[in-house]
């Protein structure tokens, strides 16, 4: 897990949306999700529901972002 993931996961959780992050963060949307699919792999876990409009926190995630922002 690197500082730029972390980064990139925090923007995401904070906004819910994947295209709001990424403009947040001056990338594309489609490695961003690619990012984020490869921090769930590397964590083991799913972080994020994807949903129709937007995204949510699993429980994991919630607490990922929780020790993301210490």
């Amino acid at each position: 897990m690197e500082l730029r993931q972390l980064n990139q996961f925090v923007a995401v959780a904070e906004t819910l949306n994947f295209r709001r992050a990424a403009e947040r963060l001056h990338m594309a949307q489609p490695p961003l999700s690619v990012a984020m699919r490869k921090l769930e792999e590397e964590l083991g876990t799913r972080l994020f529901e994807r949903l129709a409009r937007g995204v949510a926190l699993t429980a994991a995630g919630t607490e990922v972002l929780r020790l993301a922002r210490q």
